[in-house]
């Protein structure tokens, strides 16, 4: 890969974060609402996982990735990709639940979560986006 390619990955990896701290930001405002609402950790999870990947998508679509595929086969193949982030990071939030270190800090659990996530869902999107991973 080139120094130019780097360059470029780069920005759009920059990007990508400023869109994915957005939609965090909006994930955690829900999960620690619900949390504290008594909502147990993996449904609160899960709702707030799910309102954070539409704000995600769109902020993706407009300011991340060139479309290489229809919006709706975009979208769909997003949600798919999305789902499969939900699973992964309700595994996780389970996982650390199971310790009490994390039964007590939640959000330890959602930042560690949060941060490996962060990974799979890049490469991934950027495949249903531009139909590559590199």
């Amino acid at each position: 890969m080139n120094r130019e390619k780097i360059i470029l990955l780069f920005g759009q990896k920059a990007r990508f974060a400023v869109g994915g701290a957005l939609a965090t930001g909006v994930d955690y405002l829900i999960y620690f609402q619900l949390f504290r609402q008594g909502v147990a950790p993996v449904i609160a999870q899960g709702v707030a996982y799910s309102v954070s990947v539409i704000v995600n998508f769109l902020f993706q679509k407009y300011f991340v990735f060139e479309m290489q595929r229809s919006s709706r086969s975009t979208f769909l193949l997003s949600m798919l990709v999305s789902v499969g982030g939900l699973l992964i990071s309700s595994g996780m939030i389970y996982s650390f639940n199971l310790f009490t270190y994390f039964q007590s800090h939640q959000l330890v659990a959602k930042l560690l979560t949060t941060g490996l996530v962060f990974f799979y869902n890049f490469y991934c999107k950027r495949y249903v986006f531009e139909k590559r991973f590199f």
